[in-house]
């Protein structure tokens, strides 16, 4: 859209450009059609923009992607995208502030792509909102004050390097490809603004609990100038911390790069499963197709021979029922990578069901005495891994901690969300979860 073109529909719909809301809307054609051409739209991909506003961006978005969905804080910029698209079967408008946006009714639909001219009033936030882990997005081209792009590049020893950066860094590859003039854009801003593309990280981190990982950071930058030893948790000594990782004791927070800060995760982490996604050795009862025990057996000849044995799968359900999933670590034997149940896991030798469930809760998510409902036993199969299966449902109210060696991240999902995913991608989901939702779903 040209500078008339924008003034021209924002006039249609009384709409006075707010610098609180951050609205500067993308004037230049060849701008725009340079900053979609970046997101490399493919015939089958699903697009999510967020601030529309006029449809600089929109107008080459929609004719290249198979479903778009745009998400527009003003209302009456909102109405004008839904009369214009109104004919148009795969573009979906939603009002609603995008930092609000629950992007978790995206989960059936898999992997979008994002892009935005974001605002630079909340353009933090709506990064936040939809980068978080678990994120679906497999690339994202946005815009923002080249002054924020700055702070998520930033490299140790500056002045920008801080939470943002450590954040950012840790998930996603940021590369700042184009600057954008303030003649670009009306009204004009009085700063530049820079396109950035960000993709998932290539590098292969070991595996580490993120929510300390975001702990220690904000601790270490809470106070920046102080040594960092003064800041950190008293679970570990720092002098030999310091020690290990050959750095100073006297060191500052923006000193250490995102590796270190890494390996500080990895130190502090007291979780006792944190190094332990499964045991070959552990003993399980191998049992008979009416359950009876046989005799025991190591888990590596259990699984290599596909012999009968036991397992649970719980369901916890919060205050608004919705069900909390756990993704399964890329260290796990089987299925890594598949979302599953809140938790699972085989009987030990010797264990009944009951036993197995309250020891899988208290291991897997840290639950301690929480209500349980038995909901069925499933026969062995294929599907279940050769496992008698115990469902069971829990109630939880409270927050849950659990090992990053078993479980990369986890959510709480709407019923109905979940249902929904699992018909349009099964394939996201280990085959005992599928086993033992449709169980619950009777």
């Amino acid at each position: 859209m040209t500078h008339s073109e924008v003034r021209d529909a924002l006039n249609e719909y009384e709409v006075i450009p707010s610098k609180k809301l951050g609205q500067n809307f993308l004037c230049d054609q060849n701008v725009a059609k340079w900053i979609v051409d970046q997101l490399d739209i493919q015939p089958e991909d699903t697009v999510v923009e967020v601030g529309p506003g006029t449809g600089a961006l929109t107008e080459f978005v929609v004719p290249q992607a198979k479903k778009v969905i745009l998400v527009e804080f003003d209302a009456r910029l909102a109405d004008r995208l839904k009369t214009i698209f109104a004919q148009t079967d795969h573009v979906t408008v939603h009002h609603i502030d995008a930092v609000r946006f629950d992007v978790r009714q995206l989960l059936p639909g898999g992997p979008i792509k994002f892009i935005g001219n974001l605002p630079y009033s909340c353009g933090g936030e709506i990064l936040k909102n939809f980068l978080q882990r678990p994120s679906l997005v497999t690339k994202a081209v946005v815009m923002l004050q080249k002054e924020f792009i700055d702070r998520i590049v930033a490299k140790p020893r500056t002045k920008a390097y801080g939470i943002l950066s450590l954040r950012m860094q840790a998930e996603w590859d940021s590369v700042p490809v184009k600057t954008v003039p303030p003649e670009a854009f009306y009204p004009r801003p009085l700063i530049d603004s820079t396109v950035m593309t960000v993709t998932p990280t290539a590098t292969e981190w070991p595996v580490y609990d993120h929510r300390l990982f975001d702990e220690l950071i904000r601790r270490g930058f809470a106070q920046r100038r102080k040594m960092l030893r003064k800041a950190m948790p008293e679970t570990a000594d720092w002098a030999e911390v310091a020690a290990q990782l050959e750095i100073s004791e006297t060191c500052r927070a923006e000193e250490l790069d995102l590796k270190t800060w890494i390996e500080l995760a990895r130190i502090y982490d007291d979780h006792p499963l944190k190094e332990t996604a499964q045991d070959p050795e552990e003993l399980f009862d191998v049992v008979d197709e009416t359950d009876n025990v046989l005799r025991t057996e190591k888990r590596a000849i259990v699984h290599a021979e596909n012999l009968l044995h036991r397992s649970v799968h719980i369901l916890v359900f919060n205050k608004h029922n919705d069900v909390f999933l756990q993704k399964r670590s890329k260290l796990k034997d089987t299925f890594p990578g598949r979302w599953d149940s809140s938790a699972a896991g085989h009987l030990d030798a010797g264990e009944d069901y009951p036993e197995a469930v309250n020891r899988e809760l208290q291991e897997e998510l840290g639950i301690t005495d929480a209500p349980l409902k038995f909901i069925k036993k499933l026969p062995p199969s294929e599907q279940t891994g050769w496992e008698h299966v115990g469902v069971y449902a829990a109630a939880h109210l409270g927050s849950v901690r659990y090992p990053c060696s078993e479980i990369e991240v986890g959510i709480w999902v709407p019923q109905d969300i979940v249902t929904d995913w699992i018909a349009a991608r099964p394939e996201d989901f280990a085959p005992g979860f599928l086993a033992a939702w449709a169980a619950f779903a009777e």
